[in-house]
């Protein structure tokens, strides 16, 4: 049985995702030079089994994780255990993933109605003339 990562209606094979623990890099004290806590996660989104349309918004990214080869890579290193780091990572990966899912709503050009229009002219005489009674009195 292979294990999946399941985010919203996408199933990803757990032998798409490579996974791997580095060590952190900064100051930590004594622990960091012997703990490999951090997870540097990589995913090939040529060679996964994501449909077609998703692989090609994937590829359109501009995003800084995405190398020129089409794989993303996700260095986690935010917590001090490797499995909150690996489930860091995943949602990280699911969160780039889900934000292709969702197609932006096209956006059609329409035009103030008349009543707006009007409203919007009565509301420019009528500043027109408050300025206009703001000028010095000519007696």
């Amino acid at each position: 049985m292979v294990k999946t990562h399941q985010f919203s209606d996408i199933i990803i094979p757990d032998n798409e995702i490579e996974i791997s623990a580095i060590r952190s890099q900064g100051s930590g004290g004594q622990n960091v030079n012997k703990v490999s806590s951090a997870i540097h996660l990589r995913f090939d989104i040529k060679a996964s089994t994501l449909p077609e349309f998703f692989k090609q918004r994937l590829l359109a990214l501009s995003d800084k994780r995405i190398s020129k080869e089409g794989v993303i890579i996700i260095k986690a290193q935010q917590y001090r255990t490797q499995e909150k780091n690996r489930s860091d990572a995943v949602q990280r990966l699911a969160d780039i993933i889900t934000s292709v899912t969702l197609v932006p709503k096209v956006r059609r050009a329409t035009r103030p109605g008349k009543g707006a229009r009007k409203r919007r002219l009565d509301d420019k005489a009528k500043r027109s003339k408050t300025k206009a009674l703001r000028g010095k009195i000519v007696d």
